[in-house]
C-alpha cells in the first residue's frame, strides 16, 4: 500500500529535528536526466498525509517540467511543514540544509511558496546543493522573474490557439494570486494592452493594482465565476476540479501555479467543456530554467536564462500541435513529450563513462 502511494518515485526522505522544530519531506521522482531539482515549500499543512500528497504531486510535475524544458535535470520537491512566519529560524533552515546534504547531490533545492532567496542562503551554509540564492551570493535571485516571463509567453500562445488572436490588446484575463509570479504577469499583460481582473487573499497585493486602468478587482471566491477570455491561476494548486470545469466562463486556462488540476480527470473535464488548458509545468518552467542556470560552468547568466525561457512559447505551441494531431489533451501530449525525452536519454546509460557505475 505504501509503495503504491509513492507512485513510481525513486526515493522519499522524511527529516525531523525536535530541537529546531523541523519536519520536512523530500521526494525524488526521477534522476534519469540528472539530479532532481525542485524548490522547498514551507506551508502549514493540515496533516502529514496532506503534506506527503502535495510533495509527491509536485515532484512528479518537476520531472516533466525539466524534461519539457530540455534541461538535464530530474524532478524533486521538498516541503517543510509549518507556518513560514512562525517556524522559520536559522536553526531550522540549517537543520534542513543537513537533510538536503545527506542526499549527496541527488537532490538540489531552490525556493518555493514560503521560502525566499535569503532563506536559501542560510540553507547554503550546510550544503552546496542549493540554487535560487540572492545575487550577492552569486545566485539568480527571485525565480518569479523568469517564471512570470515564461508564463506570459505561454499565455500569448494559448490566446492565439483558443481565440485565434495573436494580439493581447483587449483580451480579458482573470489573474488569481498576485504574488511574485501573478503580480508580474499582470504587469506584462497591462503593458501588452490586456484587460485584467485580479483577486488575492492579501489586501496589500490587491491594493497595488486597484484603481489602475483596465484593472478590475473581485473577491478570491469569485474568480471562477468571472466571464473572460483566460483564467490564470497563480496561487496554491487544486483550484480546478471535475465539478467546476464545466461552469468556467473562459476559453482557456494558463497559470503559473503548480498542480492546478485537482485530479487527472479534471484535464478531460476541461476539454469536454471546450476550455483549452496549458499544462502548468510547461508554462511555469521559467523558474527552474533560472535557478538551474546557476549550475552551469561560470555561474548564472541572465541573457542565457532569457534565451532559454523564450523557448517556452514554441515548446507549448508544439505540444498543442501534437495534442491536436493525436486527438488528446495538451496534458497528455506534454507527458508524452517528456516521457519520450526521458526514455531517449535513459538509453545513453549503456555508454559507460570513466568512473560511472
Amino acid at each position: 500500500m505504501l509503495f503504491d502511494r509513492l507512485d513510481g518515485h525513486e526515493q522519499v526522505v522524511v527529516g525531523s529535528d525536535p530541537a529546531t522544530g523541523l519536519r520536512c519531506i523530500i521526494a525524488l521522482h526521477s534522476t534519469v536526466l540528472g539530479p532532481a531539482l525542485g524548490g522547498t515549500r514551507c506551508h502549514p499543512y493540515g496533516s502529514d498525509e496532506e503534506a506527503l500528497d502535495d510533495v509527491l504531486r509536485l515532484s512528479r510535475a518537476m520531472t516533466y517540467k525539466a524534461a519539457c524544458a530540455g534541461m538535464d535535470l530530474g524532478g524533486g520537491k521538498a516541503v517543510i511543514i509549518g507556518d513560514p512566519d512562525r517556524v522559520k529560524s536559522e536553526g531550522l533552515l540549517r537543520a534542513y540544509g543537513r537533510v538536503v546534504d545527506s542526499l549527496a547531490g541527488r537532490y538540489i533545492t531552490a525556493g518555493d511558496i514560503g521560502t525566499t532567496p535569503a532563506d536559501l542562503a542560510v540553507v547554503r551554509r550546510e550544503t552546496r546543493h542549493v540554487t535560487g540564492l540572492p545575487p550577492v551570493e552569486g545566485g539568480s535571485g527571485d525565480s518569479g522573474v523568469p517564471t512570470a516571463l515564461g508564463l506570459f509567453l505561454g499565455l500569448r500562445v494559448t490566446v492565439e490557439r483558443a481565440l485565434g488572436n495573436n494580439d493581447l490588446a483587449g483580451v480579458h484575463v482573470v489573474v488569481q494570486g498576485l504574488g511574485k509570479v501573478g503580480g508580474r504577469l499582470v504587469d506584462h499583460l497591462l503593458e501588452a494592452g490586456a484587460r485584467v481582473t485580479v483577486a488575492d487573499v492579501d489586501d496589500a497585493a490587491v491594493a497595488r493594482f486597484a484603481g489602475r486602468d483596465r484593472v478590475e478587482v473581485v473577491a478570491p471566491d469569485q474568480v471562477l465565476q468571472v466571464e473572460a477570455d483566460v483564467l490564470s491561476p497563480n496561487a496554491l494548486g487544486g483550484l480546478l476540479t471535475e465539478d467546476n470545469a464545466a461552469s468556467l466562463r473562459v476559453r482557456a486556462v494558463c497559470g503559473g501555479a503548480n498542480n492546478q488540476l485537482a485530479s487527472d480527470a479534471t484535464d478531460e473535464a476541461l476539454a469536454a467543456a471546450g476550455v483549452l488548458y496549458a499544462p502548468d509545468y510547461v508554462v511555469n518552467a521559467g523558474g527552474i530554467i533560472g535557478v538551474g542556470d546557476e549550475l552551469e560552468p561560470g555561474g548564472h547568466d541572465p541573457e542565457r536564462v532569457a534565451s532559454r525561457t523564450a523557448r517556452i512559447g514554441p515548446t507549448l505551441a508544439a505540444i498543442y500541435d501534437e495534442a491536436e494531431a493525436a486527438g488528446v489533451t495538451p496534458v497528455t501530449a506534454a507527458e508524452t513529450v517528456a516521457e519520450r525525452r526521458i526514455e531517449q536519454v535513459a538509453g545513453l546509460r549503456r555508454f559507460r563513462l570513466p568512473g560511472e557505475r
